[in-house]
């Protein structure tokens, strides 16, 4: 079998589906490994790098010819630039990387009937035995200190206290908002920094795992028995909950320095929990950054892409910041979709049976039509027939 690494198209998008240091081990399991010219370039890994590692470097229209091809935003996760690769697509191809099957799913439709078999690496299962391929959480994480990185160089003060001949310094008061792979990330960074901690979650089972990073956990007198979803993931919630939410926390954002929003619901537009009015009440100055940008944002006030000055406070909407560090992010996620083909591969790629749980759930398409469950229920089709 041969499989295409191919260069990325997406808008600033410099992240690449494998490094050098993972071509090996797939050349002696028995594929046949090529890398589109460039694909690398971005991430400051060059073509030698590659054929080095036992990799062919081809054009882009010989990497389309392989079997099964490996990226990092396909379908409805590419954007605009989705179409020219949908069109060089060829029927019986394997394409495995992030597609964004459940916000667009009609991408994905496309996949299916070009006769694709289409794998969504963002539906990885979150269990014990897949945790090496969960490229979610291998990006979230980088994501999450990043951010806070992007908080303490827009901050008009520092993060730490300092106590000096000229005085003492006081620490600046840092909340995260989301306590998943993101928030605890950014709580661990926030506190090597030096700063006041504290971060809240919808969830209550993660308190825990807040307080171990030395940040305080806020609690709102607010019910949230069914938060959590399978998975682990924060379940939708109505929007009495969240309208009482964002009352209980205005308080407490209006005291912080700093705000790291990292609410998502998966597929869906994320949940606004800091309002205008929470934003006009903080210090100015202060800053917040917008991990779920994305996908609308948790604050009203951002702005996908761009950075914004609201009531003094400086609001800043990042919507891709695994690409900012794409050396050591590509590095991860090479290793997540290295561990996942290598698990086809034992399941007999191509013919691999639903009956394994990283299969089934991660399987978008094949034999032209759509065939995971959710996905078909956002594309509006009935359930797919057993595959």
């Amino acid at each position: 079998m041969k499989v295409a690494v191919l260069k990325e198209t997406f808008p600033g998008e410099r992240r690449v589906a494998l490094v050098p240091a993972a071509i090996g081990p797939l050349v002696k399991s028995g594929l046949e490994v090529v890398v589109e010219s460039g694909a690398g370039a971005a991430a400051g890994i060059g073509d030698d790098a590659y054929a080095a590692a036992g990799a062919t470097i081809v054009s882009r229209g010989d990497a389309f010819a392989a079997d099964c091809l490996l990226t990092v935003r396909t379908c409805g996760a590419n954007g605009h630039a989705w179409a020219a690769d949908r069109d060089r697509l060829r029927p019986g191809t394997i394409l495995i990387g992030t597609c964004d099957p459940l916000g667009e799913p009609q991408a994905c439709r496309e996949a299916a009937d070009r006769g694709v078999t289409l794998f969504a690496l963002e539906l990885v299962p979150r269990i014990t035995r897949a945790q090496s391929m969960d490229v979610l959480s291998s990006q979230a994480n980088i994501a999450g200190y990043r951010a806070v990185l992007l908080a303490a160089t827009s901050l008009p003060r520092i993060f730490p206290m300092m106590t000096t001949a000229a005085g003492t310094v006081t620490p600046a008061k840092v909340l995260i908002l989301g306590a998943g792979v993101a928030g605890l990330q950014a709580i661990a960074t926030a506190k090597r920094l030096g700063s006041q901690v504290s971060a809240y979650d919808v969830r209550p089972a993660v308190k825990e795992q807040v307080q171990s990073l030395g940040a305080k956990f806020v609690e709102l007198p607010i019910e949230t028995g069914s938060s959590e979803a399978a998975g682990g993931y924060a379940k939708a919630m109505g929007e009495d909950f969240y309208a009482r939410q964002r009352e209980l926390l205005g308080r407490v954002v209006a005291d912080s320095d700093v705000v790291v929003c990292t609410a998502l619901i998966p597929g869906q537009k994320a949940p606004v929990l800091v309002t205008r009015e929470m934003v006009a009440r903080m210090r100015p100055g202060s800053v917040i950054v917008d991990m779920a940008a994305e996908r609308g944002g948790n604050c009203e006030a951002t702005v996908p892409g761009e950075t914004a000055v609201v009531d003094g406070v400086t609001v800043l909407g990042p919507t891709n910041l695994p690409a900012e560090v794409p050396f050591h992010t590509s590095q991860l996620y090479a290793k997540n979709v290295a561990t996942f083909l290598a698990h086809l591969v034992k399941m007999g790629l191509p013919d691999v049976s639903t009956d394994d749980e990283i299969v089934r759930d991660t399987l978008v398409a094949r034999g032209g039509q759509l065939v995971h469950p959710k996905v078909c229920e956002r594309a509006g089709l009935p359930p797919a027939p057993s595959v």
